[in-house]
């Protein structure tokens, strides 16, 4: 790839090594260098203006009933310094910093430093899943923080069970019949809008599988020569986008479900017709749909579209 999709890449250094190293994580903590990251309502702190930034606070601004290795979570070592995330649990957002407000990470990353909206997207990731294993998915019994807020542990000490991170994994895909594209549009979306297909693996399903079957589910067509092109972690809430390309073996249109409203075949000048709108620009469907798209095209999509950020003309 030419360039990486929004929050993929090294922007940080996980330091998986510190994590059962608890003399470590009290030493980190009390480092006038160490950034802390909150989130709250799954929304994280930024800055506003043409260029926004993400807000990393000094650990004295953190409450020193959450500043603790039960409350704070390890994300890594982010340039110079070590960053934690934490989860504010309050009706009303606090004020923590002048000109800064919690946003919603999906219409602020494009505005984002890349490496940023990476380290925001983590810490979001993280407190999700944090907030949905507060209990133990075998006993019930209450869970407790272990290696550095990278495991939840059962409390009951006839269990003990461990749980870690999970993602979900999900293929996107982008089939074409060499002219054409297939883009769906969900009711729910702004008119106009259309994207690539896509849909969560199942268990005991390859991915090659699941491209075949959600494209035949979702459209009618069946597709073959997949070929993988990237990946993009997408943490609302937690899944992990993988991308392909394929080609139909089939055109004809039969939706078979109701998820999609509308599905049609898209010519590379109607997508640019100004009738269409296309995925944020943050997104891996956009990705897919510009990588077919300057395949086939003297001129690239984005020189085409300009370079207005995408919420602008959503």
């Amino acid at each position: 790839m030419e360039r990486r999709n929004i929050f993929a890449g090294p922007y940080l250094d996980r330091a998986a090594h510190r994590r059962q190293d608890p003399a470590w994580f009290e030493t980190a903590l009390a480092d006038p260098s160490s950034r802390a990251v909150p989130v709250w309502q799954s929304r994280n702190l930024v800055t506003d203006g043409d260029v926004a930034q993400a807000v990393l606070l000094e650990m004295s601004a953190v409450p020193s009933e959450t500043a603790t290795s039960d409350s704070l979570i390890l994300l890594g070592r982010f340039g110079e310094i070590y960053c934690f995330a934490y989860e504010i649990e309050a009706i009303d957002p606090p004020r923590l910093a002048l000109g800064a407000s919690f946003e919603d990470l999906r219409m602020y990353a494009s505005r984002l430093p890349a490496e940023e909206a990476g380290l925001l997207a983590y810490a979001r990731a993280m407190i999700t899943w944090r907030r949905r294993h507060r209990f133990c998915g075998t006993c019930g019994g209450a869970t407790v923080a272990s290696r550095a807020g990278h495991a939840m542990v059962c409390g009951n000490a006839t269990c003990r069970i461990e749980q870690f991170p999970r993602i979900d994994p999900a293929i996107i895909v982008l089939v074409s019949d060499g002219e054409r594209a297939l883009l769906g549009r969900q009711a729910a979306w702004a008119p106009g809008r259309y994207s690539t297909i896509a849909g969560f693996v199942e268990p005991g399903e390859s991915l090659e599988d699941a491209v075949v079957r959600e494209v035949l589910e979702e459209t009618g067509v069946l597709a073959n020569g997949i070929v993988y092109h990237s990946s993009q972690p997408w943490p609302f809430p937690a899944s992990l986008m993988l991308g392909f390309t394929a080609n139909a073996v089939s055109t004809e249109v039969r939706r078979q479900d109701e998820e999609l409203e509308d599905v049609r075949w898209f010519t590379r000048s109607e997508l640019v017709s100004g009738e269409v709108i296309l995925p944020p620009r943050q997104s891996i469907s956009f990705s897919l749909i510009e990588h077919w798209f300057d395949s086939g095209s003297a001129v690239s999509l984005r020189d085409i579209q300009g370079q207005e950020p995408w919420h602008r003309s959503r």
